[in-house]
């Protein structure tokens, strides 16, 4: 009888997409079981990344647009399509590693650039929009995305108020009479996996500020400027919606979109699962082979290979299944998780940024595979 393996990673940051890390796999299985049916499915949870696991699923197509990176400097950046469909990748044009560390200030970085991404999308015809929100270096509660897309927002004289969150403690009122047509047309989901509201100890500026550059003093103004923009917005646009779970993803721009667009936030690796009908592709699995750049405790949280490895678990099917990661952190499996095995694809002293290692990625995750399958083969 043949076993059949499901071929399913998310980006291993910073060395490989998912799509490369799906072939790095399926590469391997083929060297060590040749005789088992492999098939590659590459994932992803709404972080960095999603967009290239799209494009690679559904055959979809990129889209190239002029926009401004989080500190308002042109870049040119993408966004995908595939029929009946969309998504802007905010990390392309508003993302923390597009950025130098001694760049990084959550006071002032702005989500422009990815509101001109779901502008040229929207001006482009598409009226199904996903939106990915993480690895922002962000911090405005999405004001930057909604002034791409018409809004204006104005301080007590009339003026424009400049980039950023912290700017965002003068708002006195928000325009919102040359918004774009098609963003009333538009079903627009944001896909994250963060639960975070905007505000508060556990919001966007407190448990995420720091990465992005802001010290304390500077998450006490940011967090009381994200507190302020929110009530502009019940007052303006009659919207209450700053403490629901996942507002505070990306910096708050899962709020600004759902304020400002209408959107709805949905969970990241379930909403993707649903669009590549991952249950019926699990039917009938004998093994799946996931992984990621790092298996930590953040993993068992939530992140996308625990998803699968439960969902794998549900099939019915006796699924079986095996994280590979570049890291793996010991405390991860100290206590209980869905994986059968974890492997770890790198060698002592091996570092992800060093770009020969980075390089070498995928023949390490092949050999891996290789010397994994080979070993459960002979014990049939």
């Amino acid at each position: 009888m043949t076993v059949r393996i499901l071929a399913a990673p998310l980006e291993f940051k910073g060395s490989l997409t998912a799509g490369q890390a799906a072939r790095a796999i399926e590469a391997g299985v083929r060297a060590g079981w040749p005789d088992a049916e492999v098939t590659a499915l590459p994932l992803a949870d709404g972080g960095p990344g999603t967009a290239d696991a799209l494009v690679e699923a559904l055959a979809g197509q990129w889209h190239t647009a002029w926009a401004h990176d989080a500190l308002g400097r042109p870049l040119q950046a993408q966004w995908a399509s595939w029929p009946g469909g969309a998504i802007v990748e905010m990390a392309l044009a508003s993302g923390l590693t597009l950025l130098a560390p001694a760049e990084r200030d959550a006071r002032v970085t702005t989500t422009l650039g990815t509101g001109e991404l779901i502008t040229d999308a929207l001006e482009s015809g598409v009226r199904s929009l996903l939106v990915g929100v993480g690895g922002s270096a962000t911090n405005d509660a999405g004001a930057g995305a909604l002034q791409a897309l018409g809004y204006r927002f104005l301080d007590a004289s009339g003026r424009t108020l400049p980039p950023g969150g912290a700017a965002l403690r003068n708002l006195s009122r928000i325009v919102s009479d040359g918004v774009l047509p098609a963003v009333r047309e538009t079903e627009m989901t944001v896909m994250t996996d963060v639960l975070n509201p905007l505000c508060g100890t556990t919001g966007a500026s407190a448990v995420y500020g720091p990465q992005k550059g802001a010290s304390p003093e500077d998450v006490e103004v940011l967090d009381a400027a994200l507190a302020h923009f929110a009530e502009v917005v019940k007052r303006d646009l009659d919207v209450d919606a700053e403490h629901l779970p996942g507002t505070g993803a990306a910096g708050g721009l899962s709020y600004g979109l759902l304020v400002g667009c209408g959107a709805r936030i949905s969970r990241g690796f379930e909403h993707l699962s649903k669009l590549l009908a991952l249950d019926d592709r699990l039917q009938g699995v004998d093994w799946v082979l996931t992984g990621e750049g790092r298996l930590d405790t953040q993993t068992l949280s939530g992140k996308g290979p625990l998803e699968l490895a439960r969902r794998a678990r549900r099939s019915g099917s006796g699924t079986r299944v095996v994280a590979f990661a570049g890291k793996i952190d010991p405390r991860a499996l100290e206590g209980e998780h869905p994986f059968d095995e974890a492997i770890q694809v790198s060698p002592p002293g091996w570092s992800e940024s060093d770009p020969a290692a980075r390089a070498g990625a995928a023949a390490l995750l092949t050999s891996a595979v290789e010397q994994w399958a080979r070993r459960t083969a002979h014990a049939r």
